[in-house]
């Protein structure tokens, strides 16, 4: 499964991620820093990742966006408000949760992570 990682969420969740075998990048890897939202979600499908953000009300708008326009996207991972910033384990172990009860792939799907 490959991941992206938007701007909001910390390098720290990235390499946790990496040391678990995850393919990951991120926008600052990526030099997406600047990008909107929607430029984000584009960049994700293009790369075939599921894209990971704590924007979870643009990215649950976006979401809504796709499925009226029928448009495809290869996933949302939603880091909600219940985790502080800086709980990147906490983070990374939802991620990989998520990761695995969805092994089939997260194309077309919004999914919130949750502790463990």
């Amino acid at each position: 499964m490959k991941v992206y990682l938007d701007e909001n969420l910390s390098p720290a969740i990235a390499e946790i991620l990496r040391q678990n075998g995850v393919d990951t990048r991120t926008a600052h890897e990526a030099g997406n820093v600047q990008l909107d939202d929607r430029a984000q979600l584009t960049y994700a499908t293009l790369e075939g990742r599921a894209l990971v953000s704590a924007n979870v009300t643009d990215f649950i708008e976006l979401a809504r966006d796709a499925v009226a326009t029928n448009t495809d996207h290869a996933g949302i991972i939603l880091v909600p408000s219940s985790f502080r910033g800086d709980e990147f384990q906490a983070i990374a172990d939802g991620i990989l949760e998520a990761l695995k009860s969805y092994s089939s792939g997260f194309r077309g799907l919004v999914v919130y992570i949750r502790r463990g």
